[in-house]
């Protein structure tokens, strides 16, 4: 099983367990009045739901494990910014998530701060004062990384897409 078909598993499940829950909640007591819609056999009927739910859970941690364990163990190179880097699954996912976000902001911090150059009139003196910005930075290169990590996500969610449908899932020891 490759790993978006298990993705796509765990997310029918989640589905089926939602459906059950609701006819559970829908059948699980009436009146004295009514006509339970399962007759006798109601009380059975909820009893298989429950159980179906119990199974397709268990089903979604064991293909959730196996994710995670291929995620853990499988090395995928993506080049970015012309250089080849090499990490697990799981290190990409996070860093798409979340730490090039991380960096692209703190890039995105490298500004002038509104600052203009020229002449300014300080307070309590006659002469003006030249003013210059004095940069702590390289705007080459800030531009550069912010051009980087703006693209960064796209290469991972187009190399991750391949992965997620070529490679083979690392089974858990009760994957069907």
């Amino acid at each position: 099983m490759k790993i978006i078909e298990a993705m796509k598993r765990v997310k029918l499940n989640t589905s089926k367990i939602n459906e059950l829950r609701t006819r559970i909640g829908k059948a699980s007591a009436n009146t004295n009045h009514e006509t339970p819609e399962y007759g006798a056999e109601q009380a059975s009927k909820i009893q298989e739901w429950l159980q179906a739910i119990h199974d397709l859970g268990q089903d979604n941690i064991n293909l959730l494990v196996s994710i995670q364990r291929t995620n853990l163990v499988t090395m995928v190179p993506i080049e970015i910014a012309g250089k080849t880097i090499t990490r697990t699954i799981a290190e990409w996912v996070w860093r798409r998530r979340e730490y090039s976000d991380v960096d692209l902001l703190a890039y995105q911090q490298l500004t002038d701060r509104g600052i203009k150059e020229g002449m300014a009139s300080i307070p309590g003196q006659t002469e003006k004062l030249e003013v210059k910005i004095v940069r702590h930075f390289d705007p080459s290169k800030r531009d550069a990384k912010i051009t980087e990590y703006r693209g960064e996500k796209f290469q991972i969610d187009s190399a991750l897409e391949i992965i997620n449908a070529t490679v083979d899932l690392i089974p858990d020891r009760n994957l069907n």
